[in-house]
């Protein structure tokens, strides 16, 4: 095993590309010295899918497979931009086995955009889109409508070609991440539009709604006097409950084709102003307006940004967000609904349509605590977390990058997911 001392960042010599994280703030740094502090292996994979060790870490065209590799010490590693991070590497004795796999960025996403022969950019979110767009994806105007990783492309109107196959179950394609993984929404066993089958069921948001804590698919302590406590990610919500179980029960064989990396956006942003962002708000009985409440009924700009680390929710692999997830699954948000073509007004001619309500993950606003939801005629409503009608549960995941796509993308032909159909 190759062997690594710990610097203090600040000296002036640097000549690894190992860096250590948290509380001491160190960096490590591969040296020749035999040193005692930390151990690490390196083994790469072959084009016969097969590893190799190596003396030294890739520079560039792998990627680090997550699953397989591991360190002792309750250390964490994390690749990043060709990067080896070493998270919560604190005591001596470490040692790190870590796998890297050949990376093939942007594999799906090339064959995706291949088959739409019209891209097309939005500036106006003002109205819904109700058109046929079969043949059509449309993709991010500036930065401004990037997302965390980048620049997005998107299906919105009422395509026939954004049907996806996988696991086992139909899904319908979101959008193509910044950073190439692909977002997908549930519709089925069968290539369903509406009705019943597009969704796993029906559930709460949660089972409260007397606090501002309960807009969140996690929250902290109710009746908290400060902000952070009352949205901490240390309680699940009703509905994650019921995600986490279904994930657990149908996914789990394909944990290799679902991007780990990529979040799904609760925007918690308080504010006690309907119109502007003030931030303030957003603990106990408050009255407050969060960020997509701002949004849609104020600034009039949907935002696939998510601005908050805390509010984005990720694994504990992910080197972005909270990291406070079990399982890489959520659901879709109220800015995602909106580039989709549907807005506060009816809608039943847009690929969301279902003719039946069901969540988002976009908190409203408390006076109870309120969370977005798309309706019968698949415009957007606020409602409580107790809300009286049971919205319908649609698990959102997201695709890896890399994943080889066959097919078309139609409901007869969609993609299929090489080894996960």
């Amino acid at each position: 095993m190759k062997k690594v001392g710990i610097v203090l960042v600040g000296i002036v010599i640097l000549v690894g590309v190992i860096y250590c994280l948290p509380k001491e703030e160190k960096e490590v740094l591969i040296e020749e010295e035999e040193s005692t502090n930390t151990s690490l292996a390196f083994y790469l994979e072959q084009e016969d899918g097969n590893y190799i060790e190596s003396t030294s870490l890739p520079q560039t065209g792998y990627t680090l497979n997550t699953e397989k590799s591991v360190c002792t010490n309750n250390t964490t590693p994390v690749w990043k931009e060709n990067k080896l991070y070493l998270n919560n590497l604190k005591d001596k004795g470490t040692s790190c086995y870590l796998y890297f796999n050949i990376y093939e960025p942007n594999v799906a996403k090339e064959y995706i955009l291949s088959h739409y022969n019209q891209v097309l950019a939005r500036e106006d979110f003002s109205t819904t889109i109700t058109d046929t767009t079969t043949g059509t994806i449309y993709k991010s105007l500036d930065s401004s409508q990037y997302d965390n990783d980048g620049e997005v492309y998107y299906f919105a109107g009422n395509p026939t070609d954004n049907w996806v196959k996988f696991g086992g179950f139909y899904w319908r394609i979101i959008r193509i991440n910044g950073n190439g993984s692909i977002r997908m929404i549930y519709q089925g066993t069968e290539a369903n539009t509406t009705g019943t089958g597009t969704q796993i069921g029906t559930s709460a948001f949660n089972s409260q709604a007397n606090d501002n804590a309960y807009v969140g698919y996690m929250y902290g302590t109710p009746g908290s006097g400060t902000y952070e406590s009352t949205h901490a990610n240390t309680n699940d919500s009703t509905i994650k409950g019921v995600l986490d179980t279904w994930y657990q029960n149908n996914l789990l064989n394909y944990v290799d084709k679902i991007d780990g990396n990529t979040g799904f956006c609760g925007d918690r942003t308080p504010s006690t102003s309907d119109t502007t962002s003030n931030g303030q708000g957003g603990t106990g009985t408050t009255r407050t307006y969060y960020g997509a409440y701002i949004r849609i009924y104020g600034s009039g700009t949907p935002t696939l940004e998510c601005s908050n680390s805390s509010d984005l929710f990720t694994i504990s692999g992910s080197s972005v967000g909270n990291k406070a997830l079990q399982n890489p699954i959520g659901l879709i948000t109220a800015d995602e609904v909106w580039y989709a073509g549907g807005y506060t007004s009816n809608n039943i001619n847009y690929y969301l349509y279902t003719g039946l309500n069901y969540w988002t993950m976009s908190p409203f606003g408390y006076g109870a605590a309120g969370v977005f939801r798309v309706g019968l005629q698949g415009a957007l409503y606020n409602d409580s977390g107790l809300n009286w009608t049971v919205p319908g549960v649609r698990p959102v995941i997201n695709l890896k990058a890399d994943v080889t796509l066959t097919g078309s993308g139609t409901s007869t032909d969609p993609y299929v997911v090489e080894g996960a159909a």
